[in-house]
């Protein structure tokens, strides 16, 4: 698989009736290994290892109901409230992050109302602060450390 801009890690890579799987720390079973599972793990690794995420806090593929159809949140990470914090939409290494990708993440956001919003494709990442008194958001120079949330 291709080189990203995130730290390497561990990987736990396995053929499943020769297709290639890689083990979710989250979920805790091996996936189907595709170019934006790849970029999944690297970053969830990377929230993890290098930015104090609890693993406890987050959630991959989390099914959400928008306007009477179910989507997917890549990740998302909870508060211990248990009340949605932050989404985190991954896209393939070789697709652009451009406005549909964050016009998405918004939807997504209509339903959960997280206080960040992050996209990457593994090469770019970039998060944004939501501030809903005055409807507006800002985007921030790094992904912020746990304790920092």
């Amino acid at each position: 698989m291709l080189s990203l801009n995130l730290p390497a890690f561990e990987t736990k890579i396995a053929l499943r009736n020769e297709k290639s799987v890689i083990f979710d720390i989250i979920r805790k079973r091996y996936v189907a290994l595709t170019p934006e599972e790849w970029v999944r793990q690297h970053f969830v690794h990377f929230l993890i290892i290098h930015k104090g995420y609890p693993a406890a806090l987050m959630g991959n593929e989390i099914l959400l109901n928008l306007n009477g159809t179910k989507k997917r949140c890549d990740t998302v990470l909870y508060r211990r409230d248990l009340t949605a914090q932050m989404i985190i939409e991954y896209k393939a290494p070789h697709i652009k992050i451009t406005q549909a990708v964050f016009d998405q993440i918004t939807r997504y956001n209509m339903v959960l109302k997280v206080d960040y919003l992050v996209v990457s494709n593994g090469m770019q990442h970039y998060c944004c602060r939501m501030n809903y008194s005055d409807q507006s958001y800002t985007f921030l120079e790094d992904i912020p450390d746990y304790a920092a949330l």
